[in-house]
C-alpha cells in the first residue's frame, strides 16, 4: 500500500482573494506535500516494519525513535498537510454556533482564542505548526509542534484545526510577516466548520 497526494478540496486559485495565492498552493501542495509523500513511500518500501500500517500507525510507531526520525517527519508532514488542506476554505473565517459557544466557554471570548492561537503560531521557533485541540480534559486549547510533529504524536489532544507555519506556507504572499499570515488565516481562511466537525 502506497500513500498518495490528496486532491485539493478547491481549485488552486480559490483562495487567492482571501490571501493565499495560486503560486503558493501550487508550490505547497504540488511540490512540498508531494515530496513528503514520495519520501514516505520510499521509506515504507525499504522497511517491512512499516508495511501495511496506516499513516497514523506509522506516526505512532516512528515517534521518539532516532533511527526513524526521517520516517516520523515525512509521515507527520503527510498527515498534517491532509488536515491543513481541509482547514482552509474559500468561505473561511466564519464561526459556526456550536464551535463559537465552546470557544467562548473555554477561552473567554473569540478574540482571546485568536490571540492564544496567534501566540502559539508566532512563537514556534523555525518550522512547525499551530493547533486548536480538544484536550483530554474536554477543554479547547491552543498548542504548537515543531517540524513534522502534531498533537497525535504529543498526546496533547484531538486536533481540530492546524496551521502550517513553515516559511514555504506563507513566504510568497507575506514574505517574513508570519503574524500577518496567521491573522489572515484566522479571519479569512480558517475552515471553522471543519474544526467543528472534528469536535465530534
Amino acid at each position: 500500500m502506497s500513500f498518495s497526494l490528496p486532491t485539493l478540496p478547491y481549485s488552486v486559485n480559490a483562495l487567492a482573494e482571501r490571501g493565499m495565492s495560486q503560486e503558493t498552493l501550487e508550490l505547497h501542495h504540488g511540490k512540498h506535500h508531494q515530496a513528503y509523500v514520495t519520501a514516505l513511500n520510499g521509506f515504507v518500501e525499504k522497511n517491512p516494519d512499516l508495511q501495511g500500517k496506516s499513516l497514523e500507525e506509522i506516526v505512532a510507531f516512528a515517534k521518539d525513535k532516532a533511527d526513524l526520525a526521517p520516517v516520523f517527519n515525512n509521515a507527520g508532514q503527510h498527515w498534517n498537510h491532509i488536515h491543513f488542506w481541509q482547514a482552509l476554505s474559500p468561505k473561511g473565517g466564519a464561526l459556526p454556533g456550536k464551535l463559537e459557544a465552546k470557544i467562548v466557554e473555554d477561552f473567554g471570548s473569540v478574540d482571546a482564542f485568536k490571540e492564544s492561537f496567534k501566540t502559539a503560531a508566532t512563537t514556534q521557533f523555525g518550522s512547525g505548526w499551530a493547533w486548536l485541540v480538544l484536550g483530554t480534559d474536554g477543554k479547547l486549547k491552543t498548542t504548537k509542534t515543531p517540524n513534522g510533529s502534531n498533537p497525535l504524536a504529543t498526546g496533547e489532544g484531538k486536533p481540530l484545526l492546524g496551521l502550517d507555519v513553515w516559511e514555504h506556507s506563507y513566504y510568497v504572499d507575506f514574505r517574513n510577516r508570519r503574524p500577518d499570515y496567521v491573522s489572515n488565516f484566522l479571519d479569512k481562511l480558517a475552515n471553522y466548520e471543519f474544526a467543528e466537525a472534528n469536535l465530534g
